[in-house]
């Protein structure tokens, strides 16, 4: 009996999925109307507040300026040192359930509206519509071989960018150095390696991420995309297709109604998919790639109105509102839910509580640092003397006066520095301080470690009384 070899099944090549691979160059269509005239304000408003903040001047100097050499913020009238870290994080907390509100509301506005990547892009695309032309020209162009005319758009195009690029960067660092001497040594060549550095970084960034990247960083980069099903329910404002109304889909004229060919009001255009900056077809349902910018929403409405249908086929609206056939109020009183309202709560809260911070902070600041080379030391008579070091920080636009004293143990006193301090507006400054301690108080608490405080008082208009006071704790060490 002969047994069969047996047989080999040739070997399949593994499948190698590149990223990007499959995806088509998206070319968004330019589109007007309602939504689209608000995106544009919100990326004039980001826009004149960015590039415009570094060139404000606040009490002579520039308002706001993050001094990372001296380690203070200037913020306006606020003054902020690495103390006042709880104040970013109260800054983090009240982003957050903003985030947290507003997506709960009406799904991604943040990323539609205001997000840095959407407003390059939006700047990027104005830029390259108007050198390249339209949807229709820029494919085109691009499918076109290489001539002059489309070696001079292009590298206009690419110039355009490139400078914007530039000047974005070049903001980004005058917010960390004075942007006027920042500008001075842009044109006398006499910036330092960071600053280049940083420059070109942010500048690199922002020409590939809105140049080139796009779309690719909402939906593959950014994890919010991710997770944002998380903070969407049936009652959140989306935006929408209505199946109901549109479907079945089929081009028709203009004269044709659409109830005697069974047709619904969507023509079919694929205008929607054409002005969409991710590429999606929002009459497929809700897609993580969507970024709520609402252009579909425009230029549907405006197919709307040339064939004399109603507006809305595609609308902000809630899956409630979808399935049961709300009205726009039904769906707006569902809209204020329990979770948006304890997010609002939340959000007044911790917004209330930073500004009331800010509102009441002190306007100066000490930090104790003991001299660990001198802790303690007997000096004449018998006299216990402790150093210290001590940074007062001036917190606000103007110049201060303080007087230093010690409180919590009895016959302690401050040998130097004697008299009143000056600092000048936002000035730093490190105070080497010694206190002293006589001989009969140092018998009568014994040797070892005792609490005290430090008192800071800051001067009065007056010149005499103390207007606001600050307390530091510390320790005095009696050698035993």
């Amino acid at each position: 009996m002969t047994v069969p070899e047996p047989r080999i099944e040739p070997r399949a090549e593994p499948r190698v999925i590149r990223l990007y691979e499959s995806e088509a160059k998206i070319y968004p269509r330019a589109v007007h109307g309602w939504f689209a005239v608000w995106r544009w304000v919100l990326v004039w408003a980001t826009q004149a507040l960015f590039y415009g903040l570094p060139w404000l001047n606040w009490n002579g100097r520039q308002a706001v300026l993050f001094d990372l050499d001296a380690r203070r913020f200037l913020i306006f009238d606020l003054v902020l040192y690495p103390q006042d870290f709880i104040y970013l994080t109260a800054l983090l907390v009240v982003s957050a359930f903003g985030l947290f509100f507003f997506t709960a509301v009406a799904g991604r506005l943040w990323c539609g509206y205001a997000c840095p990547q959407t407003v390059y892009t939006e700047i990027f695309l104005w830029i390259e519509r108007h050198i390249e032309g339209d949807r229709a020209a820029r494919m085109r162009l691009d499918k076109a071989g290489w001539g002059v005319e489309k070696l001079l758009r292009k590298a206009g195009k690419h110039v355009a960018w490139i400078a914007v690029s530039l000047w974005t960067g070049f903001t980004f660092v005058g917010y960390f150095e004075p942007i006027r001497a920042l500008g001075g040594g842009v044109l006398s060549g006499a910036l330092g390696g960071w600053e280049i550095f940083w420059i070109l970084f942010y500048g690199f960034a922002t020409y590939g991420n809105a140049g080139y990247l796009r779309e690719q960083v909402c939906k593959y980069m950014c994890p919010y995309a991710r997770f944002q099903s998380a903070m969407f329910d049936k009652d959140t404002l989306i935006i929408s297709y209505d199946a109901a109304r549109g479907d079945p889909r089929g081009p028709r004229s203009k004269k044709v109604d659409p109830a005697a060919t069974g047709l619904g009001s969507c023509v079919d255009c694929a205008q929607c998919v054409q002005v969409c900056p991710t590429g999606i077809d929002i009459r497929k349902g809700l897609q993580y790639e969507c970024i709520g910018c609402a252009a579909c929403i425009d230029v549907c409405n405006d197919v709307m109105d040339k064939f004399g249908y109603e507006r809305g086929l595609i609308r902000y609206a809630t899956q409630n509102g979808i399935d049961r056939r709300w009205t726009a109020a039904q769906q707006w009183r569902r809209v204020l839910r329990p979770r948006v309202l304890i997010y609002g709560a939340i959000l007044l809260t911790v917004s209330s509580v930073l500004v009331w911070s800010l509102a009441m902070r002190m306007p100066f600041k000490v930090d104790v640092v003991r001299d660990r080379a001198t802790l303690a030391r007997q000096i004449e008579d018998g006299v216990v003397e402790n150093i210290y070091r001590l940074q007062l920080m001036n917190a606000a636009e103007s110049t201060q006066r303080f007087r230093l004293d010690v409180t919590g143990l009895d016959g302690l006193t401050v040998g130097s520095p004697h008299g009143e301090l000056m600092l000048q507006p936002a000035e730093a400054r490190w105070i080497t301080v010694s206190l002293r301690l006589p001989p009969d108080a140092a018998t009568r608490i014994g040797g070892g470690v005792h609490p005290m405080r430090f008192r800071i008082e800051r001067v009065g208009a007056d010149g005499m009384s103390a207007d606001r006071e600050l307390f530091e704790k510390s320790t005095f060490v009696v050698p035993r």
